[in-house]
This record gives C-alpha cells, structure tokens and sequence, in this order.
C-alpha cells in the first residue's frame, strides 16, 4: 500500500475527478473514464453523450450537465495520444480541464456522493444503470475528496503518487483493478474489459465496477445499488387506481416505472400464458404475469432482476427446449451477451444461472457480430438465435450452449424495393413461422413496429414483404408474440399514448401526465391474433377471448 503524505477529504459536495485516457475509437458514443455513483446519483468524466467528439459533467438525469456544448471543442487527439482529464466540483461551480487547461465552466448544484458508504466508482458506463461505452486504455483514474486547483491537476502524474491524499486511486498496475487506497475492496470487469501493460483497456461493453462489497460489484449495466440480501418485489394492482388508467389493457401499477415496457419472453406452458415486460426494480428488471385466458393477468415475483442475474434485462423471447422446458433468451445488459436461461419451476419463478451465447466461426475463434435483442426458435432438431439491431446475424446449435455463427440474417438477394433497407435497424426481434411464409416482428428505433414476410433459403431470411405497424405515430412499440395451444399466433406490443408524434415538446408534455399518474404507466396493447391466409395478406384480430368483456351489444348494417 503506498503511503500519502497529507490527507484532504471533506464529506460535502466538493470533489474532483481525473484520469488519463487514450481514445481509440472517438466514433464510439456515451461512456465515461470515471464516475462516483450512489444509488441512482452520480458524477462522471463522460465523452460523446449529447455531442459527438465532445467531453461533458454527465450527472443523473442531466442535472449537473452543462445544457449547451456549443463553445466546448471536440476531441482531436490521435488513437496513441494520452490525455488528463478532470472534472473539478467546487460549491456551485463545475469546471472541466483538458490537459490542465480550463476546457468548460458553469454553475450548478452540486450533490454529496462521497460521504456514504455504498458509492461505488464506475469506468466505461456512465453509471450502472446506463449504457455507453468507451472504446481505449486508462492509464490511471483518481477520485479527489477536494476542489483542486488547475495548478494541483497540472502537477498530478500518472502512476505517481501526489501530495494530496486521494480518496480513491487506480493505476491499473498489476493483475487486478486494485484501489491504492484502500477503500474499495471489491472490482468487477465484464463485457470484455483487461488489464494489460498497466492500463484498464475497454471496447464496446466492456465495463469495471468496484466497491466496497461483492453485491455492489456484482451489478450489470441495467443496475442500480442494492443493499442488505435480495427480496424480490410483486407488483399489485392498486384498489383504487386513478380514473385515467386503462383498466382493460395490461398495465403496470408500480413500484417503479415501466419506461420502457417492452413486452418479453411470451409463452405458454402447462395451462398458462406467461408474459415478461421491462420495467425498472434496481435497474431493468423482467415484470412477470401470467394468465389462463390473456385476459385476467396475476404479477409473478419479480425473480429476473439485476440482484440476480448481475446484469440487466433487456429485450429477448422465450421458447420451449428440444425436451420441452421452458427457455429464455434475452440482452443482457452491461454484459455485452445475449444471455439464456432455464425455468426451474412449473410456475417460472425460478431460474438457472445464465449462459452467455458466443457464436463462433468455423475456425473456433469468437464471431464478429453485435450482441444485441435476440430470438431463438426450434427447427429441424437445430436451435437458431438471431441477433438484432442494424444487419442482424444467425447462429445455429444443437444444446444451446456451443454457437455456429452463420453471418447474416438476411439473404444477399434482399430486395430493394420493400420500402426499407436491408441495414435498417432491427431490434426487438421475433421470428415465427406463420401460414406458409416466415414472419420477423421487430422495431426500428425511427419507424415504430413492423414486420417482415418472407423466406428461408440458404440458411438465411429473404423477405418478399414490409409494413409498419403503427398508425400515426411512434405509438406502437416493441412487438412480442406466442403460440397458443390451438395453433393461434397472439401478440402484444408496448403502447406510448403518451408519445405525440415525434415532437418533443408535446413528448415532454404528456410524459409528465404519465408519471404524474393520470395514464397508467407500462401499457401493453390488447392482444391480437395474427393470421395468413392463402392471399399472403396478413389478418390482425382482437384476441377472440377478449369478447367475455363485452356487454349491451348493439349492431349495426350496411356501413360503408
């Protein structure tokens, strides 16, 4: 342990935060090289969040974030060049220094993160909870318990001890990420994140965690600090819910919003429709219901959670294993892999530790691919897993453990007139044999819900057929669907009433009518049944069992 000549630590707001960083990609977007994190509170060196090329006091929810970068410049440094970067937090005043010099300052009201016991420190995500990356080596990172000066900074140098005691320090020498002082005792590196040559070296993903605890590290992307041992929570249908909610739909009561509240992992098993969505319980968590008809739902305890999993859940799709079990796939976040999990239980409360999908090339070595909203389905006694997002790609297994990666998704002879590009993203994924065609359900994060009809050949998908799902609007979002028993195709999406257009101002309006709790938050759409008949013209029905609902029938003729 290397000892410090003289110690500075006051438990307010005054802090600063340094590291030395070299970028090898600038392309890659909304990471940090430092952030000091308490429960949902944090500070961070951020770089490339609301401007490309640009550094930026990220903060929660943008509160000690300068709001215009207008007159900050952007990065120009090469791939080798190493740069110092502070963050100096002072009373009511952050000021941001680049290589000593004073790159931004403005004023604000600065928050207390160090005095307590459950921060955590936090490099490459802008906070555990978030999302960004970024792409090169740190060659060291310090946190400050003090406001120093620019001529304190200009003296620090990598490696080397200062005169100032600081309240944590990492130099990345050695096979661990150890803190010299001692402070944070616990380190977690994942999504691809090494040591090598004295430097913590990151790519998209990759991500190091330390804390005080091993819970506190143990914590993916979608996470936020939990202490004392892991309860799940059940939400539960308040007895009187607010007039404006939408008492028909199935929607989220709380705790916690369900923004987003994508619709996940559909299936049924052993008399029961089982449906997850994205809703936030110590970052994103899979809310669980079940239903014997879809239309009269109980919430599950919430088991697919961070605490448990150690990372977070995003979009992914169930499926039943060769031997009958229940299966799900999904994104986990702050991993960097899609993950897969086993139902333990009849009732899917409990589950298998994950496992990470890793498609390889024929040659053994890992595929280049993006990890990202996956689906997987049974076919010919092989499992298929696609990846999602812009050029998705397919993989193929026997047991769903070991991956052969097949390159693209989409077959070369993609055609060019389908009204959209073959790069367009695709996201949310779920891919389903209906009629005689083969149907992908999916978002694109600027077109809504949508889908895609079409064709295996080769081992890849050629769709003959695209089509939105949403009506005006951005309203209609992240599709996901299951079989019923008698052969039905049923599916859900996530409804944004809330969502007018695209316009923000109007956006900002209502989503503040959401969370003020006059729309219910987390509204799946009414299920509906899809069909394809003999034309090839797809049929979108309400769900046949939604009629026990109807009362004083009317009818009406001859309308045109």
């Amino acid at each position: 342990m290397l000892m410090m000549t003289c110690s500075a630590f006051a438990a307010d707001t005054d802090k600063t935060l340094v590291a030395w960083v070299t970028l090898a990609d600038k392309n890659v977007r909304a990471g940090s090289i430092l952030t000091i994190q308490n429960a949902s509170e944090f500070d961070g060196i951020v770089f490339a969040e609301r401007e490309p090329g640009k550094w930026m006091a990220g903060s929660d929810h943008f509160r000690r974030t300068q709001k215009t970068q207008d007159k900050s410049p952007k990065e120009t440094a090469g791939s080798k060049t190493m740069l110092q970067m502070a963050i100096v937090y002072k009373g009511s005043l952050i000021s941001i220094y680049r290589n000593a010099e004073l790159y931004a300052s403005y004023e604000a009201t600065n928050t207390d993160l160090l005095s307590s016991k459950n921060n955590i420190a936090v490099f490459a995500l802008r906070h555990v909870g978030g999302n960004g990356s970024i792409s090169g080596a740190i060659e060291d990172a310090r946190i400050y318990g003090k406001a120093l000066t620019a001529d304190e900074i200009k003296a620090l140098e990598p490696n080397k001890k200062s005169g100032i005691n600081p309240y944590a320090w990492w130099d990345f020498e050695g096979e661990k990420a150890v803190d010299r002082s001692g402070r944070y005792t616990h380190q977690r590196l994942s999504g691809g994140a090494k040591l090598a040559d004295g430097k913590l070296v990151l790519g998209r993903g990759a991500a190091l965690v330390a804390g005080r605890s091993e819970a506190s590290v143990k914590l993916g992307r979608g996470a936020q600090q939990v202490s004392g041992p892991f309860v799940p929570e059940t939400p539960a249908w308040p007895k009187n819910p607010p007039e404006t909610w939408l008492t028909y739909h199935q929607a989220h009561p709380g705790p916690d919003k369900a923004i987003p509240a994508d619709p996940n992992c559909a299936l049924f098993y052993k008399g029961r429709y089982h449906l997850h969505y994205i809703y936030q319980s110590k970052g994103h968590s899979f809310a669980h219901v079940s239903s014997t008809d879809m239309v009269h739902w109980k919430w599950h305890p919430t088991v697919l959670t961070p605490p448990k999993t150690g990372h977070g859940m995003f979009s992914g799709t169930a499926l039943l294993t060769k031997k009958g079990k229940p299966a799900i796939i999904y994104h986990g976040q702050g991993s960097g892999r899609n993950q897969i999990a086993f139902a333990l239980d009849d009732d899917l409360n409990e589950w298998s530790e994950t496992i990470a999908v890793e498609p390889r090339n024929a040659d053994g070595k890992p595929a280049k691919m993006r990890h990202w909203d996956p689906d997987c389905w049974l076919m010919d006694d092989s499992y298929y897993a696609l990846a999602g997002g812009a050029n998705p790609t397919l993989a193929k297994s026997n047991d769903l453990k070991q991956w052969e990666f097949l390159g693209e998704l989409f077959h070369p002879d993609f055609p060019k007139d389908l009204g959209v590009s073959k790069g367009e993203d695709t996201s949310c994924a779920n891919m389903f044999k209906i009629g005689d065609k083969w149907m992908l359900l999916c978002i694109s994060h600027g077109l809504g819900a949508r889908y895609y009809l079409g064709d295996f050949k080769d081992e890849k998908f050629l769709p003959d057929h695209h089509a939105l799902m949403n009506w005006a609007r951005w309203d209609f979002f992240a599709p996901e669907s299951l079989l019923t028993p008698d052969g039905r195709r049923v599916m859900w999406a996530w409804c944004t009433p809330w969502v007018n257009g695209m316009q923000k101002v109007d956006r900002t309006k209502n989503f503040k009518a959401l969370v003020m709790g006059k729309l219910p938050p987390g509204i799946q759409s009414l299920p509906r049944e899809l069909s394809l008949p003999e034309d090839g013209v797809l049929r979108i029905k309400p769900l046949r069992e939604l009629e026990q609902l109807r009362f004083d029938r009317k009818q009406e003729k001859r309308i045109t």
